[in-house]
């Protein structure tokens, strides 16, 4: 039996606002909030089968155990994380509040998470830290003051990502408002709201009868394209108030890692998607073998010895095997050579008995069980044989009570067969929904061909890569994925889209918030020298944003001697007025190109009156 948490329990006025947090961002089943113990108990979580854990950093610890990448990747971060949750109780010390401030304040000056590179439970202590006990009223008059810019941007692009429950669990168990009430935030909001659909599920007559599943094979981490397929369970899911099961199709060894399966998870967080349970195809392996010699033994089913490229030759001629007319015995007896992995039953597959005259060929006798002699990531060696996803996928769909299953449009040949594969096993019928595959210009979303770039580039988080986790390390917000893809809703015309509309939105998103900063590329810079600049250079401290106060200053020098862009430089002309951002006017009086015509070096003199 599975075990899982019961209960929170702690009393009202002391809440361990960090596991609350966690358990608010964890995909795991609702938690029951028990605010009600005694005053000088400790924080404890009760669980399913009796046992406890008592202590807010135990508590933190283990729910960041239970969401992927929330206790780092590696030993090294973990023990980073556990550093960082240790040095969380010195936000309660009036004395010490500040200096603590000051410390990841200037920690963060060069960093966007506390540790590595995605949300950690170091970032939720120090988080929560701020905002608990006499902290919070404290750390809402220095955010106003700004005087932590780094702390307060890191602040708000932590609350900006999960708003929803953050603002939830704050105006819940605290006195302090952190909604950040700026204009950029308003804009932010309004965008998000924007033109999402409103999409219906067919046949999804009673709400919170609607059973959805996230199906991806562990052979990748999951890509912009596997976005779209989550996001709409999600949002089906939630329309309906139904449910979504969270299955890995494991039923090609060649290609499953453990790997992929800790990613995946990892990325449908990221993705905010909450889940039922997390299912694996071959926890149905004895079912599906059982049922696929219930087939042979109803003649539904044949075992073919052809080879694989005559066969392949055979279905697209329409040609039916030679081995489609063995007795129910003869099949059998194949059956069993292929279970027990001898060189006979190594040539074998077993094919459903359709039409092979079908002028789908999706519907010409498909390929139900194949032998692959390797070891699995779940159940070893165990098995020699391995059901395919055309098989495999109608069964456990209908076995879990999926009411409806979400397929692209690139199965759409398949459908008919989905529903044939059913028929044939006697089993409840699975309703499917299509939508359009998500295909974008220059992009290429084989996982295959994705894995080469992968360990080219040194990992699939790489922010080259349309993967999930690419994205965001090249500063994508998943309001703006989900808004892109919603947008589109679930379309059944193929179409192919342009990056530039989900950066767009993403812009919209961050553009409010941003800091701004400002830097040339040093193989192409020129040097701009003004005669009558300033013969010491000075420091101004400038608004990162004009417009958003929240995200800090920044020290600007004021100096005689300017790097400007080389495209810049070719394009200005002698005696040409140009404008110096944050300072005023100079006008260019010489110009210097080398012998190729690229220019070299400028000279002016500022004219602050222009």
């Amino acid at each position: 039996m599975k075990v899982g948490i019961l209960k929170l329990s702690f009393p009202a006025d002391t809440p361990p606002l960090s596991v609350i947090v966690a358990l608010s961002l964890s995909s795991s089943p609702p938690v029951t909030i028990d605010s009600s113990a005694p005053a000088s108990t400790v924080p404890t979580l009760v669980f399913s089968d009796g046992r406890k854990l008592s202590g807010t950093w135990v508590l933190l610890r283990y729910v960041g155990r239970l969401i992927p990448g929330f206790y780092g990747r590696d030993a090294f971060e973990s023990s980073q994380i556990d550093e960082w949750v240790d040095y969380s109780p010195v936000f309660s010390c009036g004395s010490e509040f500040e200096k603590a401030c000051s410390l990841v304040d200037n920690y963060l000056q060069s960093a966007t998470f506390l540790v590595g590179h995605s949300l950690s439970i170091a970032d939720l202590a120090i988080w929560s830290a701020l905002l608990t006990g006499s902290g919070g009223p404290r750390w809402e008059s220095l955010r106003k003051s700004n005087k932590y810019q780094n702390l307060v941007r890191w602040f708000n692009s932590i609350l900006l990502e999960y708003a929803e429950p953050l603002n939830n669990v704050v105006a819940t168990y605290t006195t302090t408002l952190v909604k950040i009430g700026s204009k950029g935030q308003d804009r932010v909001d309004a965008s998000d709201n924007k033109g999402k659909p409103e999409v219906d599920l067919p046949g999804a007559a009673q709400v919170g009868k609607v059973r959805l599943r996230f199906a991806p094979e562990p052979s990748g981490y999951l890509h912009i394209g596997h976005a779209k397929a989550a996001l709409l369970n999600k949002y089906f899911a939630e329309r309906y108030h139904g449910e979504v099961i969270v299955r890995f199709d494991d039923t090609n060894p060649a290609k499953e890692k453990t790997e992929y399966v800790d990613n995946i998870l990892k990325d449908i967080a990221t993705l905010g998607i909450k889940y039922e349970k997390v299912t694996y195809t071959s926890d149905y392996f004895p079912d599906l073998m059982d049922m696929a010699e219930k087939l042979l033994r109803e003649g539904k089913a044949y075992v073919d010895y052809t080879p694989k490229e005559q066969r392949k030759k055979e279905k697209w001629d329409g040609i039916e095997s030679k081995c489609r007319n063995h007795s129910v015995q003869e099949n059998l007896n194949l059956w069993m050579e292929m279970i027990a992995g001898t060189e006979d039953g190594l040539k074998c597959c077993v094919r459903g008995k359709f039409n092979m005259q079908d002028p789908n060929k999706a519907m010409r006798d498909p390929v139900y069980y194949r032998s692959i002699p390797m070891s699995h990531d779940r159940v070893k060696d165990k098995y020699k044989i391995y059901p395919t996803y055309d098989f495999a996928c109608p069964f456990v769909d209908s076995v879990e009570g999926i009411t409806h299953a979400l397929r692209s449009s690139e199965y759409r040949d398949r459908n008919p067969q989905y529903y044939k594969v059913l028929e044939d096993m006697g089993m409840p019928r699975v309703e499917i929904y299509e939508f359009s595959r998500l295909n974008l210009v220059y992009t290429l979303l084989s996982k295959r061909k994705l894995e080469w770039f992968a360990e080219k580039f040194g990992g699939w988080d790489d922010p080259r890569l349309p993967t999930v986790q690419g994205m965001v390390r090249r500063g994508l917000k998943i309001e703006a994925l989900i808004q892109f893809i919603l947008e589109q809703g679930a379309s059944k015309n193929l179409n192919l889209m342009e990056w530039d509309k989900l950066w767009s939105i993403n812009k919209k998103m961050i553009d409010p918030v941003c800091p701004r900063h400002t830097a040339v590329v040093e193989e192409r810079r020129v040097l701009l020298t003004l005669t009558n600049g300033p013969d010491e250079p000075f420091v101004r401290i400038i608004a990162k944003h004009k417009k958003f106060e929240g995200a800090g200053e920044k020290a600007t020098n004021f100096t005689k001697s300017i790097w400007i862009e080389e495209a810049d430089a070719s394009v200005i002309s002698v005696n040409e007025e140009v404008t110096l951002m944050d300072w005023g006017n100079a006008i260019v009086k010489e110009i210097t190109k080398d012998e190729d015509g690229r220019v070299t070096a400028l000279s002016g003199v500022l004219n602050l009156q222009g």
